[in-house]
């Protein structure tokens, strides 16, 4: 707003509008002015100072809109060490400045359509990028690599073509993954296996942090990545999808901070191409792998089936993996249901995760069947009622939204290696009837994706049960308007037409 209107609204005389006109205006001056202060040689404190009002103005859009130039911006570039000639961040009382500035340029190039612009003109991402390389290796400027990571996820957020630059031109699919082993402090004991200490202290709030921002900018680079990928891209996704199970086995500083480390971590996974995560599961150490026989058996031999997975020093083991990882999925799933709300955002990315997880990898499909559908023992209960995972998944089969009550459905039925009589056994006829009837599948039958044949898994209890089970029978309406079997309808409606036809 230039001075000529503002003192025509002033003239005016109506107080509401004169009260917003002055502070709009005082507020754009004050901005002018902070950035003709910055391009001064005054101390660093003042600098903080000055770039910590400018923080708190630039979440207004109004204020914004008349300040944001291609020079204003370089000004901001330059106090946050984002310029090619800066090399090195040797000197710690710049720190505050560099924070400071990256959270300015986090608040304009979100609340200004001209700061995206810009940021592109600028090649804001590569300059970023080039940031986090010095951090890379550094300690105690976690706050840096925090805002510049904040920003690039941003910048990847708004704009598809700098997904593509930093996916391709700038490497950052392997620039991301390595901040985050530094963030996890990854020490690598294989290709694709890093060491967990179980007795370690919980991230710090700072690593947590820059983990998540990571995790963020991460998934904006790698989205669309499950449809189509090089093949010589599957290393790099391997060791992504590895940091990955690392940070499902730590913890954060609190439960809400684990929980949202987690969270990302797992819509994170539903980018990699479902091949590459054969790694979240890993074979036992020869050290392991006697500990594990050992607990086989101690197992009394009428546990024929509980004797697949065993719990040895903390580790789920089966058939000879460490499903930790996996068993980690499976809780956050079920704190999800529990939760009772925001399914849609909350639970349908890791349900989507264990079924394609499942689909693809036997292992990991035996494994959570063996926890989420055992041997049925109990017959006298409806399939939905009780507080067991395959109770609450059932449940969720006839949820009133449609997508998460589809993949609910979807996900067992891949557990039932797409068979149509082992579903109904565990959810019932009528929890099953909706995917059913959109497979075409009313029927009986099985789905179109081939499964290995495994052995018969039958309860005593239920086979004894199930001789006793009524069948469902397609029912019909009468000529008087009642109900009965089919059959019997059709028949009688044939008898009325045989008269009918006697009669003419």
């Amino acid at each position: 707003m230039d001075e000529e209107r503002a003192l025509y609204i002033v003239r005016a005389g109506e107080a509401g509008a004169i009260e917003r006109v002055l502070r709009d205006y005082s507020d754009k001056k004050l901005c002018e002015g902070i950035f003709k202060v910055l391009v001064k040689d005054i101390p660093t404190t003042c600098q903080v100072s000055c770039l910590e009002v400018l923080r708190i103005l630039s979440r207004d859009k109004k204020v914004l809109v008349p300040v944001t130039t291609k020079e204003n911006m370089q000004i901001l570039l330059r106090l946050a060490k984002l310029n090619e000639s800066d090399d090195s961040l040797e000197k710690v009382s710049e720190f505050p400045v560099i924070v400071e500035s990256l959270k300015c340029l986090c608040n304009i190039v979100f609340n200004s359509q001209m700061a995206q612009q810009l940021s592109l003109e600028l090649n804001l991402a590569a300059k970023l990028c080039n940031l986090l390389r010095k951090c890379k290796d550094r300690k105690f400027i976690s706050d840096i690599k925090c805002f510049d990571l904040r920003l690039l996820f941003l910048l990847s957020l708004l704009h598809t073509d700098i997904r593509s630059q930093l996916r391709y031109e700038l490497q950052g699919l392997a620039l991301l993954t390595q901040i985050l082993e530094s963030a996890f402090s990854i020490k690598w004991t294989d290709e694709y296996e890093s060491a967990i200490d179980r007795n370690g202290p919980p991230l710090s709030p700072q690593e947590t942090d820059c983990a998540i921002e990571a995790l963020k900018a991460l998934f904006n680079v790698t989205v669309d990545s499950w449809k189509a990928h090089k093949e010589s891209d599957s290393h790099q996704f391997r060791v992504m999808a590895a940091v990955l199970r690392h940070c499902l086995l730590i913890v954060g500083p609190t439960e809400d901070k684990t929980e949202e480390l987690h969270s990302n971590a797992v819509n994170l996974l539903s980018n990699v191409p479902v091949s590459c995560l054969d790694v979240l599961i890993c074979p036992l150490t020869h050290e392991e792998t006697a500990q594990e026989a050992t607990t086989l058996d101690e197992l009394p031999n009428d546990k024929t089936a509980e004797k697949e997975t065993v719990l040895k020093n903390n580790t789920m083991v089966y058939n000879g993996m460490n499903m930790e990882a996996i068993h980690v999925l499976l809780n956050f799933m079920e704190k999800r249901i529990d939760k009772g709300s925001s399914y849609r955002e909350g639970l349908t990315p890791v349900l989507s995760l264990l079924t394609e997880c499942s689909r693809a990898h036997r292992n990991i499909r035996k494994f959570l069947k063996d926890q989420v559908l055992p041997p049925l023992r109990d017959v006298t209960n409806r399939p939905e009622v009780g507080s067991t995972v395959r109770n609450k998944l059932v449940r969720l089969m006839t949820h009133v939204d449609l997508g998460v009550k589809q993949i609910a459905a979807e996900f067992l039925f891949v557990l039932c290696k797409e068979r149509v009589d082992s579903l109904l056994k565990y959810t019932g006829y009528g929890n099953a009837a909706g995917l059913l009837a959109a497979r075409g599948l009313l029927a009986g039958g099985r789905g179109d994706n081939w499964y290995s044949e495994d052995e018969d898994t039958d309860t005593e209890e239920y086979k004894n049960a199930k001789p006793k089970e009524e069948l469902l029978k397609p029912m019909g309406l009468k000529p008087d308007g009642t109900i009965t079997p089919l059959e019997e309808a059709l028949n009688q409606y044939s008898v009325i037409e045989e008269t009918s036809s006697d009669t003419d």
